[in-house]
C-alpha cells in the first residue's frame, strides 16, 4: 500500500474513531440517547440517531458553538462526506424525523466541534433582561415630611418618591417621620406599634418619650417617631421657637429609635435644616453606638432656610457637647447657632438636587451666607438632579383628567382637557386661545415680581393665564385683582389644590417658572410630562432639566431666560407665543419630545446607590 493509501486510511480511521467518543460521551447525557444508540451498530448511524433525539438541545445549543466556531477557523472537513452518508443511509428508517436530521446535518460539523460538557452552562444562561443591581445596603432617610402622609413642598416629594426608587435597586430602605397629628388617619389607623422607652434630650438630662409606630407600603418601611407633646400641631412647621426643640427633639429620637429597633443602616441619609443635627448626634452621642458606625449624607433641597437660632436655645435643647459649638460648625455671628451649618461640618457627603444648584451655594450671589463654609466642604459636594414620580404623574393613566394621553395622541386630547380646564375656572372655551399656567408658592423666590410685572402686557386677547397656589398676602391680592381686571382671560386660585393642579398640568399649552433661584424645581418636570412647554429662567435645576428652544434646527424643550430681569421674561413669553400661534408644527413636536423625555427617578436613585456604596466599600 502506498503511503498516501496509508495516509487516507488513517484519517478515515481517526475521524470514526473520534464521532465514535463524541456519541458515547453524548449517550451519557440522556436516557433516551442510550436507548437509541443501543439500537444502531455502527458508527455513522449512531451519530445521526442522536442528532435526532438532540433536536430541542441543538436549538439551544447553536449560539453557543457559533461563537465557538468562529474562534475556529480549522474546523475538520474530513467528516463531511462520510456524515452526509450516514444521514442518507438512515433516512429510511428516521421519515418522520427527516425534517430534524436535515437540520442535524447543516449543523454537524459546528457539534463536534465543541465538546458535549459545555451544553450544561448554556441552558442556566441569564436571560438578556437581567440587570445587576450590584451589593446590597441599608439606608435611612430622616426627615420632616413625606408624601402622602404631610407635604408641604418638593421635600414631600422626594422623601416618598425616591425611597421607593432606591428599593428596586437591591437597598434596604427605611424612612422615619415625625408622627403629625395632621397625617390623614387612612395611614394613622394601619400604623403598627413597636416600641416606646424614653431618652435624654437636654443638656439638663430631661427625658422624653419616644414612641415607635410603623408602616410598610412598596417595599419601604416608614417609622414614624410619636410624641405629643412635640407633634400635636395642625402644622408641621409653625415658628421657629416652636420648631427648634421639635426638631432637635426629632434628630436624636430617630438614632434612638434605630438602635432600640436593632436596625443597623449603612449609611443615614437626613435631609435639610430639621435634621441637620443628625450627623453631629452620630459622632458625639451615638458614637459608641452600632448606629454611629455609619456614613452620614446630608441633602439640601434649599439653602434658604437653615435653622439658625440663639445659641444657649439651641445648646440647651440639643444636649450636643461644647465642643460642637464653634465657628467652624455650629456657631455663626457669635450669638447664633446654625443647625444646617453644623450638619454641613460633620455630614461625609453633602447633596444638593441639581448640579447647577451645587455650583451656585458656592457663590456669595446664592450662597445665604454659607457660601465660605461650602467652598471650603467644597470636595463633599455633589449634585443629583430629582426625578418625578411617574407613576403618579402619568397622563396616560391620571383618573382626575377629563381625558387620558400619551404621546401618541396628546396633540388631540389635550384639547379636551384644555376646554375642560377653562369651563372649570370660568375662562373663555376657545381652543385656540393660548393657555398659560403657573402652579407656585407665591413669593419672591418664585419669581414673582417679574410675572406681576409682565402680565398687563401678555393679556393680549389671544393669550389666558392661570395662577393656581398660595403665599405671601401682596401677591394674592394682586392676583385676585388681575382676575377682576381680565374676566375670562385670567384665574387666580388662590389655594393648593392636588386635582385642579393635575387639570392645569394636562390642560395649559406653558407652564410659567421664572424663579429668582431654584434648586431644582418639580414643576418643570411634571409640566412635560404632561405636555406643557416650561418657559424657565436658567438657574439651578430650571437650567439642567430645560434645553432652550432653536428655532431653526427645532430642537430644544422649552423656552428660557438667564438674568433675572422683567423684560427678559416677556421677551421669553412672546418668543413663546410666537412659537406656539405661527408655527405650530415645531411646537407639537416639541410638546411630544417632552413627553417622551425621561424624568422618573431611575437614573437619580443610581446615582444615589453609587455614592452610597462609594461611602461603605466592602
Amino acid at each position: 500500500m502506498s503511503r498516501k493509501s496509508r495516509t487516507k486510511s488513517k484519517t478515515r480511521a481517526n475521524a470514526k474513531t473520534r464521532t465514535k467518543k463524541a456519541v458515547t460521551a453524548t449517550a451519557k447525557n440522556t436516557d433516551t440517547e442510550k436507548t437509541t444508540i443501543s439500537t444502531v451498530e455502527n458508527t455513522d448511524e449512531k451519530t445521526t440517531a442522536v442528532k435526532a433525539v438532540k433536536k430541542t438541545e441543538e436549538k439551544q445549543i447553536v449560539p453557543t458553538v457559533k461563537k465557538t466556531e468562529e474562534k475556529k477557523a480549522d474546523i475538520p472537513t474530513v467528516k463531511d462526506t462520510e456524515e452526509k452518508k450516514a444521514a442518507a443511509s438512515t433516512e429510511k428508517k428516521a421519515a418522520k424525523k427527516k425534517k430534524a436530521v436535515s437540520t442535524a446535518k447543516k449543523e454537524d460539523t459546528k457539534k463536534e466541534t465543541v465538546p458535549v460538557e459545555q451544553e450544561a452552562p448554556v441552558e442556566q444562561e441569564q436571560p438578556k433582561e437581567y440587570v445587576d443591581l450590584g451589593p446590597r445596603r441599608s439606608v435611612v432617610f430622616i426627615g420632616s415630611e413625606c408624601y402622602p402622609f404631610v407635604k408641604t413642598g418638593g421635600l414631600g416629594d422626594v422623601m416618598s418618591a425616591l425611597p421607593k426608587s432606591l428599593a428596586k435597586l437591591n437597598v434596604d430602605v427605611k424612612v422615619i417621620l415625625p408622627r403629625y397629628k395632621c397625617i390623614p388617619w387612612e395611614y394613622q389607623e394601619k400604623m403598627e406599634y413597636k416600641g416606646s422607652f424614653y431618652m435624654n434630650l437636654c443638656s439638663d438630662g430631661k427625658q422624653y418619650y419616644v414612641g415607635i409606630m410603623e408602616y410598610q407600603e412598596d417595599g419601604v418601611v416608614y417609622d414614624f417617631i410619636d410624641n405629643d407633646e412635640f407633634f400635636s400641631w395642625g402644622n408641621p412647621y409653625t415658628n421657629l421657637i416652636d420648631d427648634i426643640p421639635k426638631f432637635c427633639y426629632f434628630s436624636k429620637a430617630a438614632l434612638a429609635a434605630l438602635n432600640y429597633l436593632d436596625w443597623v443602616p449603612d449609611v443615614v441619609h437626613c435631609h435639610d435644616w430639621q435634621a441637620a443635627l443628625v450627623p453631629l448626634y452620630l459622632r458625639t452621642c451615638f458614637a459608641d453606638t452600632n448606629v454611629g458606625r455609619a456614613s452620614a449624607v446630608l441633602t439640601i433641597h434649599n439653602l434658604k432656610f437653615q435653622g439658625i437660632y440663639d445659641r444657649k436655645m439651641i445648646q440647651y435643647w440639643s444636649g450636643l457637647p461644647d465642643y460642637v459649638f464653634n465657628k467652624d460648625c455650629l456657631t455663626q455671628n457669635w450669638l447664633d447657632a446654625n443647625m444646617l451649618k453644623g450638619g454641613i461640618t460633620y455630614c461625609n457627603r453633602l447633596t444638593t438636587v441639581s448640579n447647577t444648584y451645587a455650583g451656585e451655594i458656592q457663590t456669595e450671589e446664592y450662597g445665604e451666607g454659607l457660601a465660605e463654609h461650602l467652598r471650603y466642604h467644597q470636595n463633599k459636594i455633589r449634585g443629583i438632579v430629582n426625578g418625578i414620580d411617574v407613576n403618579i404623574w402619568n397622563p396616560s393613566t391620571d383618573k382626575l383628567l377629563k381625558a387620558n394621553y400619551d404621546a401618541s395622541n396628546a396633540i388631540e386630547n389635550k384639547k379636551i382637557n384644555k376646554k375642560a380646564l377653562q369651563e372649570s375656572l370660568g375662562l373663555e372655551v376657545d381652543e385656540n386661545k393660548m393657555v398659560i399656567g403657573l402652579i407656585s408658592r407665591l413669593t419672591n423666590q418664585k419669581g414673582l415680581d417679574l410675572v406681576n410685572d409682565v402680565i398687563p402686557g401678555v393679556m393680549d386677547g389671544n393669550t389666558q393665564v392661570v395662577v393656581l397656589g398660595t403665599g405671601d398676602s401682596w401677591y394674592e391680592d394682586a392676583f385676585r385683582s388681575y382676575e377682576n381686571q381680565y374676566k375670562g382671560s385670567f384665574c387666580a386660585y388662590i389655594a393648593y389644590n392636588e386635582n385642579v393642579a393635575h387639570n392645569v398640568y394636562s390642560g395649559c399649552d406653558a407652564l410659567l417658572v421664572p424663579s429668582r433661584f431654584e434648586p431644582c424645581g418639580l414643576t418643570q418636570l411634571i409640566a412635560m410630562r404632561y405636555g406643557a412647554i416650561p418657559i424657565v429662567r436658567e438657574t439651578g435645576g430650571l437650567r439642567d432639566t430645560v434645553q432652550p428652544y432653536n428655532m431653526f434646527d427645532n430642537t430644544g424643550n422649552g423656552f428660557t431666560f438667564d438674568r433675572y430681569e422683567g423684560g427678559l421674561l416677556y421677551d421669553t413669553i412672546n418668543r413663546a407665543k410666537t412659537c406656539y400661534f405661527e408655527n405650530r408644527a415645531n411646537w407639537d413636536d416639541m410638546v411630544i419630545r417632552d413627553m417622551n423625555k425621561d424624568v422618573s427617578w431611575e437614573t437619580s436613585a443610581w446615582q444615589y446607590k453609587n455614592m452610597y456604596l462609594e461611602l461603605t466599600p466592602r
